[in-house]
């Protein structure tokens, strides 16, 4: 079975015991910079037999509605999401934010500002390697996707025979050294957070580092953070146990998933919260904690 394909990263997820108790609240879809679409992230999910998903697409909530469609009458619970890009004492972190109004007009508008930031950089970047000498093809660049990267970028150059993998791309012209000098536009993690509460939903901190997460972790919750992601793929068990141990002294609830961005060992449900995680994930929006069980729904 060849490895990281869609089946055989399914496969790995059921081998691992998924169960209908388990959640993967961190996703990414063809409307970011995923590989699936968001109805086949639901019907991975769906086959894995996850309780719950989170479609959390860099900086847009285009996808909700379209995973929400697939998923109807699945019992798969979608939950409307979104990985917002923000900064915190001149460091970029991600904040991953659940069940937000996706019609909050003031958490809309700071997103479309992100995005618009990504353009400008994905086309400062562009320039920057043609003057490099590489000729990137307008032709081959779809300027209307929600979020312009550098991982797009790189698959664009291996699209035009640019370079041989993303791996190259990465190494050669995009790594983070590289591209230093075209900072991202992020939005102050305290606006951030603020913007997801009023829009009625709980603000977690994605894949925190290691390194002083116990300071950052206490400053962000006086700021309103709900929640830290102590299960990822990357983590070790004793980083995992850590995380849970500050969260439980903060007040902070358990969030967690794949981050899957396609077929890889990041496949969908490879990561995962318990349904007693979930619930308690739930109760920092102080509302009643049932998952509906016949039906897909966004709302608690």
């Amino acid at each position: 079975m060849p490895a990281g394909q869609p089946f055989t990263a399914l496969c790995q997820a059921l081998s691992r015991g998924c169960l209908r108790s388990r959640a993967d609240l961190h996703l990414h879809s063809t409307c970011s910079d995923g590989t699936y679409t968001p109805a086949q992230l639901v019907e991975l999910a769906r086959r894995c037999g996850l309780s719950a998903i989170a479609l959390t697409d860099h900086d847009t909530l285009a996808g909700v509605p379209l995973a929400r469609a697939a998923a109807a009458d699945s019992g798969l619970e979608i939950i409307p999401a979104v990985e917002i890009t923000t900064e915190y004492q001149d460091r970029e972190l991600h904040l991953l934010a659940y069940w937000i109004d996706e019609e909050n007009g003031d958490l809309q508008a700071a997103l479309a500002q992100v995005r618009h930031g990504r353009v400008e950089r994905f086309a400062a970047l562009v320039e920057a390697l043609r003057r490099q000498g590489l000729a990137v093809d307008d032709a081959h660049i779809d300027w209307q996707r929600q979020s312009l990267g550098r991982r797009y970028l790189a698959e664009v150059l291996v699209a035009q025979g640019l370079a041989g993998s993303i791996r190259e791309v990465f190494g050669r012209w995009l790594s983070e050294a590289a591209t230093a000098r075209f900072p991202k536009y992020r939005l102050p993690i305290a606006q951030a957070i603020a913007l997801v509460r009023r829009a009625g939903g709980v603000a977690a901190l994605a894949h925190p580092a290691y390194h002083d997460t116990h300071r950052l972790l206490g400053e962000l919750t006086a700021l309103g953070l709900g929640a830290v992601e102590a299960e990822y793929p990357d983590f070790r068990r004793s980083q995992s146990q850590q995380l849970r141990r500050w969260a439980a002294h903060l007040g902070l609830a358990i969030s967690g998933g794949s981050d899957c961005h396609g077929p890889g060992r990041r496949g969908v449900g490879s990561c995962t919260i318990s349904d007693q995680e979930l619930r308690r994930l739930r109760q920092q929006r102080g509302e009643v904690c049932s998952v509906p069980s016949t039906k897909n729904s966004s709302k608690a």
